[in-house]
């Protein structure tokens, strides 16, 4: 991948793929399947192969062809992707102010008391840096 190149928006499928990919770490079509299937029992292997295989083709997924069965990887650490899904949402839904997303979300039902508590801590901690 040349740099500077930008990598594709991933859709909600591909997302949902790219989570069950970092969660496993390198795995094979198989793995990603089974590990895919507890959440939906209606996806068929042919589904989350030819998936795979369109996403390593726009570059969100690696593949390793050394060993019998591809492994497969994510291109871009989860880290890194939700950050740049969190910064293209924030400029288009809250033109650019992470201010107003935060009190959005603390708005809404979304955050519960004890993730309230984790943030209240964050703030508290964060303060004196």
């Amino acid at each position: 991948m040349g740099i500077g190149r930008r990598l594709p928006k991933p859709t909600p499928a591909e997302l949902e793929l790219l989570r069950t990919l970092w969660a496993l770490g390198p795995s094979s079509v198989k793995q990603v399947h089974e590990a895919q299937q507890r959440e939906r029992p209606d996806l068929g292997y042919a589904n989350v192969l030819r998936l795979m295989q369109i996403m390593h083709g726009k570059g969100l997924l690696n593949r390793d062809e050394s060993q019998r069965s591809h492994v497969y990887s994510a291109a871009q650490k989860q880290g890194s992707m939700q950050t740049k899904l969190l910064d293209d949402f924030i400029h288009k839904a809250f033109a650019g102010s992470g201010k107003d997303l935060v009190l959005a979300a603390l708005r809404g039902d979304s955050v519960s008391d004890a993730e309230r508590e984790e943030i209240q801590r964050f703030l508290e901690e964060t303060r004196n840096d």
